[in-house]
């Protein structure tokens, strides 16, 4: 994505786009004619993130241009292209603004916030970093809400997992800890365990409280693909799915201290895998 130099400058991008995630971002199993609105969403989250993970700005600056951003998705000032673009898309599909509004929510903590009391502060912040984008494609496809908590699942379970995979560089470079502090402390571990070259056995027991309470949202998400009414939509939740709980399996086998946990090129062939099973026969690929 290219900075777009319009509103003040309110772009800091950090040049990441759709090709460094972990998971698919408006992937070809997403319909054609939804793909530029999913596009336009994703710019608008990676663009407002970038803002919050900023090194060069202080906090007060990163809020100011989040706020902007706000300002320009409802209508209430001009803003940057990526704000605008999305207001366009949201009025053309009839989605609520609700949805990117609550990412600036956590964007604005990342911007100001470095460490997380508990599990339910973590998930507070999960609901407005996460959720939000499974609620935007659910919305955007016209799909029932009873889907909503098995998609926000699934949302949390993937923010919680990229969050372990990242310990080490949201610290170091952020000076940003998402593990929760009292679980830290009771397990005799500090925040700064993070920087060491291994996880240290007290460090290791927080990671897996953690992958321990992604379980049974794991498998909360995994009754998501049957309640969709889109069959492209559902597959790419099965896809979704099954790489989270591949990515949890690696996290709770592998160090993340030691070096950065990654999904394998296996990882994501028996995800497509599943993902088309759903496509050919839907019964078979959802059961």
């Amino acid at each position: 994505m290219q900075a777009d130099n319009t509103a003040d400058g309110v772009l800091a991008p950090s040049g990441k786009g759709a090709a460094d995630e972990n998971f698919p971002v408006g992937s070809i199993l997403i319909a054609r004619r939804l793909r530029p609105h999913v596009a336009r969403f994703y710019a608008f989250a990676r663009g407002t993130d970038d803002i919050a993970d900023a090194p060069h700005l202080t906090p007060e600056e990163k809020v100011v241009r989040l706020d902007a951003c706000g300002a320009a998705l409802r209508g209430e000032a001009a803003g940057p292209e990526m704000a605008l673009r999305l207001r366009e898309s949201l009025a053309e599909t009839g989605v609520p603004v609700k949805h990117p509004l609550d990412l600036l929510v956590a964007f604005r903590q990342d911007a100001v916030k470095g460490r997380y009391a508990d599990w339910a502060d973590l998930m507070d912040y999960c609901a407005h970093s996460a959720d939000p984008v499974g609620a935007y494609l659910l919305d955007l496809h016209g799909e029932d809400a009873s889907a909503k908590p098995a998609s926000n699942a699934l949302c949390t379970v993937l923010q919680v997992v990229n969050h372990l995979q990242d310990l080490k560089d949201d610290l170091r470079t952020l000076d940003r800890c998402y593990l929760p502090q009292d679980w830290l402390a009771e397990e005799g571990a500090v925040t700064e365990d993070v920087l060491a070259d291994a996880a240290s056995p007290a460090l290791r027991r927080v990671i897996d409280r953690m992958l321990a309470e992604c379980a049974p949202m794991l498998d909360a998400a995994d009754r998501l693909p049957p309640l969709l009414k889109s069959r492209r939509l559902a597959a790419e939740a099965r896809v979704i799915c099954v790489l989270a709980r591949r990515l949890a399996g690696r996290l709770s086998r592998q160090d993340p201290i030691a070096g950065r946990v990654k999904l394998s090129k296996l990882d994501f062939a028996v995800a497509a895998l599943r993902g088309l099973s759903v496509l050919l026969n839907p019964l078979r690929g959802l059961s």
